[in-house]
């Protein structure tokens, strides 16, 4: 890394809010500014819904669903719609900030990563002249920020995420915040104009512990994303997907308080441990997949930047509108 690198996530809790800022912008304007150029993000496929003509149909290149049926009976040949990207975008954001957030043993606390995202999808989109929205889930109930346009609207949303009070575990009666459910369908009766719904959690609440059951806030979010393209980024930490073999330790469920002591010297409880873990995400996955979500899954101990990077040129190729020449993930901290 040289002097003039943006710097990297392990220090943002070095940081005072401002300086904060200051970096994730840096970061955010040098790693991913131009990337999404025309596209609303480029974070979730479709270019647009503005009508602009048609052209003739480039097999394996078009949808079949943009055929435009009226100009191919008239000429005979196949041609699909154009549309040109919506000039104005409202973008409004969910984010989780319950007691299971205030957790982190790689580079970042899952809270951090929720902000580091949401500065992400944020710059991007207030950098295009677009309003930024959004609601946080947090200690007795949720805090609402109106959608408006503007750079200074997007950093004061940044600090207040940023020195949002944690929620106590096990935090019940006042101090209970609602649930993710609860949240999205907030959101929902929020956004009246068609745009883009980002719900930024780590999605543990309302899980079943039947594998085979549908956590609580899947309908709300697919009732979300009838009205809206709906990109849920999904905040993990890598202790939560496995145990290393340290010895004893104690383990709190940071939404009860429940404490408990544990030895991880047994391999049959590690193996049981990842076991669960991986169907807990899977959980997670298929919910989102059925309602009909992009999805985005970081984790706190890798490059969250690269793996914004790779989720735009994967949405890109799935609407068609790849570049020729796909950029390479850039290099340097985050």
């Amino acid at each position: 890394m040289t002097g003039d690198d943006p710097i990297g996530p392990a220090t943002l809790t070095e940081l005072t809010p401002p300086d904060t800022l200051r970096r994730l912008e840096l970061t955010i304007t040098r790693r991913l500014d131009g990337l999404l150029h025309g596209q609303h993000l480029g974070l979730l496929p479709g270019a647009g819904s503005e009508p602009a003509g048609s052209r003739e149909y480039r097999p394996g290149e078009d949808e079949v669903r943009r055929m435009d049926w009226a100009v191919t009976a008239r000429t005979t040949v196949p041609h699909v719609r154009e549309v040109d990207a919506d000039r104005e975008l409202t973008c409004w954001l969910l984010i989780d900030g319950t007691a299971s957030m205030d957790f982190g043993t790689g580079e970042l606390e899952k809270r951090e990563l929720a902000v580091a995202a949401v500065a992400a999808v944020g710059f991007l989109t207030a950098g295009t002249g677009n309003a930024v929205g959004a609601q946080l889930i947090g200690a007795g109930g949720v805090r609402r920020f109106p959608a408006r346009t503007g750079r200074n609207h997007l950093l004061h949303l940044l600090r207040a995420l940023l020195a949002a009070p944690r929620v106590p575990a096990g935090g019940s009666g006042r101090d209970a915040p609602p649930p993710l459910a609860d949240g999205i369908d907030g959101l929902r009766r929020a956004a009246t104009r068609r745009g883009l719904a980002v719900v930024v959690s780590d999605f543990l609440d309302g899980l079943p512990d039947d594998p085979a059951g549908r956590p609580d806030w899947e309908r709300s979010l697919r009732r979300l994303a009838t009205g809206h393209q709906v990109l849920a980024i999904e905040v993990t930490d890598p202790r939560e997907l496995d145990l290393p073999d340290v010895g004893v330790i104690t383990v709190e469920d940071p939404e009860t308080g429940r404490r408990r002591e544990i030895s991880t010297a047994s391999q049959d409880l590690r193996r049981r441990y990842a076991e669960a873990a991986a169907e807990q995400r899977s959980q997670v996955a298929g919910a989102i997949r059925r309602a009909g979500a992009a999805h985005l899954a970081l984790r706190t101990d890798r490059d969250w930047v690269a793996d914004i990077i790779r989720h735009v040129h994967r949405q890109r190729q799935l609407a068609g509108c790849a570049p020729a020449r796909p950029a390479p993930v850039p290099a340097g901290g985050s």
